[in-house]
């Protein structure tokens, strides 16, 4: 196992943060296209993809939240281990680091399948 820094992980989790908050500032965007859609579109076809879309950014706001809290509480933790600098836990957030990489990019990559299926929605009712 590779042991970070603390100061590259405290750099990664504010990467991190930072990219979530583009990316809820994204989703801010792309509903408002949304609501551009339902005034020039009243179609079912148009409105089941409406509701398809609102629940996906409903569900990638709550990861967002998620995802917010894990990288917060992991940076807590960092702080209280380099106070107490026990080698046990630096083991334990090293893997904790890990994982939580491992899920931001998994939550990146669903937000740009995301975005590439909403892309094709748009260009077909905008």
């Amino acid at each position: 196992m590779s042991y970070l820094t603390v100061s590259h992980c405290s750099t990664e989790h504010q990467e991190w943060l930072h990219s979530l908050d583009f990316y809820d500032s994204e989703l801010d965007i792309l509903e408002k296209w949304l609501g551009e859609i339902v005034k020039k579109n009243n179609k079912v076809e148009v409105l089941k993809g409406i509701e398809h879309f609102q629940n996906q950014f409903i569900i990638q706001r709550n990861n967002i939240d998620i995802l917010s809290h894990n990288i917060n509480e992991h940076i807590h933790k960092n702080t209280l281990n380099e106070m107490s600098s026990s080698l046990h836990t630096e083991k334990v957030l090293a893997m904790e680091h890990e994982q939580l990489e491992d899920e931001f990019k998994m939550f990146e990559k669903v937000v740009n399948e995301l975005r590439k299926e909403y892309n094709l929605y748009l260009s077909k009712w905008m």
